[in-house]
C-alpha cells in the first residue's frame, strides 16, 4: 500500500510524506525538523528511515528546516540543478547528497519524473511518483499549468494542485500593487479557477482523488476552492475524490488507487 501524507501546506510551509512498502520520501522541507521528527513518529515512522528527500523549489516555506534535517538523516536530496546551486550557497552538509533531479530518476522501486513549473524561483520543480501500487502528482507553486505538467500528470491516480487563490480575493485585498501582481502572474500561483480547469483534465484521465493545496490564508478559503473545483468536475459529469489539505497539522493519509483511510489522527476534515 501506497499513502500521501501532508505535514503543512501553505505559505507558512510544506512537506509531505510518500510511503510505500519498499520506500520512504519526504518531498520538501519547509517546517522545523522537530516538527517533521513529529509527525514522522505519528506514522510509526523515524528520520533515518527517509530514502531520500525531493525539493520543489528553494523559497523558505519549502526549505526552512532542511539544514537542521541534514543533521539527522544520511539519505539524498534531489533538485533541479539551478535549485542545487541555491541550496549549495546556502547550507553546509549537503554537497556530497546532493543529486540532480532531472528527467526520470529511481528512488527504490518508486520512478519519480520531475517537470518544470512556472514560479519565480530557480529550477522551480512539481513530480511524479509511479509506485508499484499506483502514481501521485504533485504541482503547486506555479503562475500557470505548464506544459510540462500537462505532458506528464495525465494518468495519475492521485493528484495534489494548488489553488492558492480566488482572483477577487487578491484584487480587492490589502495587499501591495506589486504582491498582487507577483501572485497574478505568470510566475506567481494558480487561481482556483485553472486548478478546476486541470482537475478536469487529470479525472478525465483517471484520477480518482484530488487534493488541494497551498492554499493562501489572506486570499482564499477551503471552501471557495472547493467550490470551485467541484463545481468543473460536476460540469464536466465527473466525481474524484476531493479534498482540501490542512494548512498546518498532519492530513489524513491519501491512498494510491483508492480513497482516504480512517484514522485517529486529528485535523482530518476536509478544507480545514
Amino acid at each position: 500500500m501506497t499513502t500521501v501524507h501532508t505535514l503543512a501546506s501553505g505559505s507558512s510551509g510544506n512537506a509531505l510524506i510518500l510511503k510505500w512498502e519498499n520506500g520512504l520520501i519526504l518531498v520538501d522541507a519547509g517546517i522545523s525538523c522537530r516538527r517533521i521528527r513529529q509527525d514522522l513518529q505519528a506514522l510509526g515512522l523515524a528520520l533515518p528511515d527517509l530514502d531520500a528527500i525531493c525539493i520543489t523549489h528553494t523559497h523558505s516555506d519549502h526549505i526552512s528546516g532542511l539544514q537542521t534535517l541534514l543533521k539527522h538523516t544520511n539519505c539524498p536530496v534531489y533538485a533541479a540543478a539551478p535549485a542545487g546551486r541555491d541550496l549549495l550557497r546556502r547550507m553546509v552538509l549537503l554537497e556530497d547528497r546532493l543529486h540532480a533531479a532531472e528527467g526520470t530518476f529511481i528512488i527504490k522501486n518508486c520512478s519519480v519524473t520531475s517537470f518544470s513549473t512556472s514560479h519565480d524561483a530557480p529550477g522551480s520543480l512539481g513530480y511524479r511518483f509511479d509506485t508499484p501500487d499506483g502514481s501521485f502528482g504533485l504541482l503547486t507553486d506555479s503562475g500557470v499549468v505548464t506544459p510540462e505538467a500537462r505532458a506528464v500528470l495525465p494518468g495519475v491516480s492521485l493528484a495534489m494542485l494548488e489553488a492558492n487563490h480566488d482572483v477577487e480575493a487578491v484584487r480587492s485585498g490589502p495587499y501591495p500593487y506589486f504582491l498582487k501582481e507577483r501572485i497574478l502572474g505568470p510566475a506567481g500561483h494558480l487561481r482556483n479557477e485553472d486548478t478546476a480547469a486541470f482537475a478536469v483534465t487529470l479525472a478525465e484521465a483517471g484520477a480518482r482523488e484530488i487534493v488541494l493545496a497551498h492554499l493562501s490564508r489572506e486570499n482564499n478559503t477551503p471552501a471557495m476552492a472547493l467550490r470551485a473545483v467541484e463545481t468543473a468536475l460536476r460540469a464536466a459529469g465527473l466525481s474524484p475524490r476531493l479534498s482540501a489539505a490542512p494548512r498546518d497539522c498532519l492530513s489524513e493519509a491519501h491512498v494510491l488507487g483508492g480513497g482516504a483511510l480512517c484514522s485517529e489522527l486529528p485535523c482530518f476534515v476536509s478544507g480545514s
